[in-house]
């Protein structure tokens, strides 16, 4: 099957299942290897710096490559079985996204309103925050940041790694006993390091020195999809002349963040949709202050959230027409697969 079908045909899939809960999803498999490999780099590591680095670096690696070599596995299955492996193949792919649950999680929550307890309720599923206080006009601002910033973590972050691996598959050459990895094999690789990333990547305890090795990789490939972004939102936005100062606003408003991706996904939704997002948010640990993001925006309502949400639909489109058609045009050509 043409690469460029199996990444349609995922992105499709995802838009109309999202995750269903009856679903085995490849997440749950690699955060349980994680619990489980954590549980025994700490018992070997106990308190120590550098043993637990070194731990959290080998862990990191065990499930990174685990993770990509399954799904390379099932791109094998795909070409010797195809009534069995292809079917494998697109769910694997579609699993690795996350725009259609992100977009009824969020919905679910602007739904909710007036009833601001039953907001607060859907809201806890998809934020770190603490909610049980927060008033309308914050819920609204959590819904639009959540939106924004998991717009790049759960879409096109995955969707920029399968269709780079969609384009080795296309390009590297086929030898009997080799064949390079495809998207499933880069997008699991991806969604392995996120996972990572967020049971491990945080800044206390032994995590500080366990979660080092998933966090940084995380940042490492979350760096370029964020800036593909930033720099192609004007253009789903219908304001392709604000691309350049759009883009520049976006690096310089997210730079304060800790994460060098999070503040600049944020930030670049945020000046695409006209809307000021950042301020005091409490989590478990404390009162944290993020960045003010796109300042001259007005205060985000259910309307912004909205505008949000449909920024990351034309976004994925107009990223599907302009990497689709250059896969199909590689394949015409005759490169070998």
């Amino acid at each position: 099957m043409s690469p460029a079908l199996l990444v349609l045909l995922a992105c499709g899939l995802d838009r109309l299942l999202g995750d269903p809960l009856w679903w085995p999803h490849p997440v749950q498999a690699m955060g349980w290897t994680i619990t489980v490999l954590r549980q025994a780099v700490e018992a070997w590591a106990g308190d120590t710096p550098g043993r637990l680095r070194l731990g959290g670096a080998l862990l990191t690696l065990v499930v990174v490559t685990g993770s990509g070599l399954a799904g390379w596995g099932i791109e094998a299955l795909a070409r010797h079985a195809p009534l069995l492996g292809i079917p494998l193949l697109v769910l694997g792919l579609a699993s690795a996204l996350a725009g259609g649950s992100l977009e009824r999680a969020v919905r679910a929550v602007l739904t909710a309103l007036p009833d601001v307890p039953l907001a607060r309720a859907r809201l806890a599923r998809i934020v770190g925050r603490q909610v049980s206080e927060l008033p309308e006009a914050e819920i609204l601002r959590a819904a639009a940041e959540t939106a924004a910033e998991n717009a790049v973590d759960g879409l096109f972050a995955p969707l920029f790694w399968m269709l780079v691996g969609a384009v080795l598959l296309q390009l590297g050459p086929e030898l009997p006993s080799l064949q390079l990895p495809g998207p499933l094999a880069l997008v699991w690789s991806f969604k392995a390091a996120s996972t990572l990333d967020s049971m491990l990547g945080y800044r206390h305890g032994r995590l500080r020195w366990l979660g080092t090795a998933g966090a940084r990789l995380d940042d490492l490939l979350t760096w370029l999809p964020t800036r593909l972004v930033a720099l192609s939102l004007p253009l789903a936005a219908g304001q392709p002349r604000q691309t350049w100062r759009w883009l520049r606003a976006a690096l310089r408003d997210g730079a304060p963040d800790p994460s060098p991706n999070a503040g600049v996904s944020e930030a670049a939704f945020a000046h695409a949709a006209g809307v000021r997002l950042g301020g005091a948010n409490t989590y478990a640990d404390g009162v944290r202050i993020k960045p003010i993001l796109a300042a001259c925006g007005r205060q985000p309502d259910a309307e912004a959230v909205e505008r949000i949400l449909a920024l990351g639909d034309r976004l994925e489109l107009l990223w599907l027409l302009v990497a689709l058609p250059a896969l199909w045009a590689l394949s015409s050509t005759g490169a070998p697969q």
